[in-house]
């Protein structure tokens, strides 16, 4: 009786987790991906906002928010 009992709990338990990762597989599928990936912030050496690495300019190590802050810091 022990081992049946014991079975039934396993196999519910079982069940539980394919349904949810079952769940997890289709919503990746159905509906794109809302999760953002972490992008380092910068500050520009001009100004002093922050802003995204992807959205800065480089220049002589110094990151600047456009291209006229970068012309005007290194006047």
């Amino acid at each position: 009786m022990n081992k049946l009992i014991l079975l039934l709990i396993l196999g519910v338990v079982a069940f539980a987790i394919l349904k949810n990762y079952a769940r997890r597989g289709q919503r990746g599928i159905d509906q794109p991906s809302s999760v953002k990936t972490n992008e380092d912030m910068v500050k520009c050496a001009h100004c002093g906002v922050h802003m995204p690495v992807s959205e800065s300019t480089l220049s002589k190590g110094n990151y600047f928010c456009s291209n006229e802050h970068r012309l005007m810091h290194n006047k």
